[in-house]
């Protein structure tokens, strides 16, 4: 029979969420920058950001561009 590891929770449970917050912050970072410069020039962005195109605020479709980016990621 097989033996099988099972990995500690805790040794790599600081490193993930610090690395799921990393991209969450440089993700959301860029995402409201477009975001911001294309309500200044009035472009439509919410249908060019994924996952952005039912959300009526700017954070809400940001934070929702961000989420579909990084589901793709992992």
């Amino acid at each position: 029979m097989a033996k099988t590891l099972q990995a500690s929770p805790g040794r790599h449970a600081g490193t993930r969420s610090l690395s799921f917050y990393a991209i969450f912050t440089v993700g959301f970072v860029v995402f409201a920058t477009l975001a911001i410069f294309a309500s200044l020039f009035g472009w439509q962005w919410r249908s060019a950001l994924p996952g952005a195109e039912g959300v009526k605020s700017m954070t809400g479709g940001v934070k929702a561009a961000v989420y579909t980016f990084m589901s793709h990621l992992l």
